[in-house]
């Protein structure tokens, strides 16, 4: 065979491997086998390679070993190239791409009624104030006029801890409007939301954790006119301004007098079975604050008078969204938590 044809076949494919720029990792494949394969290029030099005369076979020799070498080497680095760019792709984020949707979530029932319930009342002047959930026998139930024989300190309505009969769950909020007047001055004007717990059997209608909201103000001259013009206020923000309240006398050892606070339903006193054919609907407690309560915390009961009033969260949410049951708020299931929208 012509050693010069030989020559030029070979310059020609290295000028061919050099300008090799694969766009896709399958073209770098398909480049080995076009020169390195059983039926490729550098076979086929080479069985040309055998034909030539010995006096050609050295330099023609050197080129096509050259050839090999930087194919073999071009295919190296072309395959750790694309490794590295796959690396990367993952461990990297190229922050000048567009951002994928996200699927915004929504707020907790719970969440958004407890919102609504602060930003009404602070309209009213009240600020927020919390305390802890694990409480002593104190600020849960001595300071507030509770007897020591009351059910409400059996082991089966409320959950102490056994290492410390003095320490328990707290069960309602009202320990932390304590701890407000043990260490503010009046005049006060606090709601208190929070977590509370209760020995009670977990059906649709109860729970042994729900939230409360509680509410106090302690001032020179406060009546239960004040009480009532406040609950309505409430009632009619939360409800809607054509909601009707009634209140029915009731008892509770921190409050005297007390009242339960019902509001019309919407069936206008017609009967549902959401007020059960009555026409009214409780939503919370309340009262003047006990003349006692106020010297236990160390506010003089001469001078001063307050009201409070305490509701459930789980139930305005209840009334206010017509759920019908209380295990839904603590079942996480997406499908239920997605319906609710609010600003709050």
């Amino acid at each position: 065979m012509d050693y010069n044809n030989l020559l030029n076949k070979i310059k020609e494919y290295r000028k061919k491997a050099e300008k090799f720029n694969p766009e896709k990792p399958e073209q770098i494949e398909e480049f080995r086998i076009l020169f390195l394969g059983r039926k490729g290029i550098l076979n086929e030099l080479f069985s040309e390679f055998k034909k030539i005369s010995p006096e050609g076979k050295k330099e023609t020799g050197r080129l096509l070993n050259e050839l090999k070498l930087y194919v073999s080497k071009k295919i190296e680095r072309l395959k750790n190239e694309k490794e590295e760019l796959k690396t990367d792709h993952k461990t990297y984020t190229d922050l000048t791409l567009p951002s994928s949707h996200i699927k915004l979530g929504s707020r907790h029932p719970i969440s958004i009624v407890r919102n609504e319930i602060i930003e009404i009342f602070s309209r009213l002047g009240f600020y927020v104030s919390e305390g802890p959930e694990i409480e002593d026998d104190w600020h849960v139930f001595s300071a507030l006029n509770f007897p020591e024989e009351h059910p409400a300190r059996d082991m089966q309505d409320t959950f102490f801890l056994e290492q410390n009969p003095d320490i328990l769950l707290r069960t309602h909020t009202s320990s932390v409007q304590v701890r407000v007047m043990e260490t503010e001055k009046p005049p006060l004007r606090t709601i208190s939301p929070g977590r509370v717990f209760r020995s009670e059997a977990i059906s649709a209608r109860s729970h042994c954790i729900f939230h409360q909201v509680e509410g106090l103000y302690i001032d020179k001259n406060v009546s239960f006119s004040d009480l009532k013009q406040t609950l309505i206020y409430f009632a009619r923000e939360m409800f809607g301004k054509d909601t009707e309240i009634r209140l029915r006398p009731s008892f509770f050892p921190f409050t005297e007098p007390s009242g339960e606070l019902d509001i019309s339903c919407n069936c206008r006193g017609k009967g549902c079975n959401l007020c059960k054919y009555t026409g009214w609907l409780e939503i919370l407690g309340c009262g003047m604050v006990d003349p006692n309560v106020l010297s236990s915390c160390g506010i003089d009961n001469e001078i001063f008078t307050g009201f409070a009033f305490g509701m459930g969260i789980e139930r305005i949410a209840l009334l206010k969204y017509n759920i019908k049951d209380i295990r839904l708020y603590f079942e996480n299931d997406i499908r239920f938590i997605k319906q609710f929208t609010s600003a709050y």
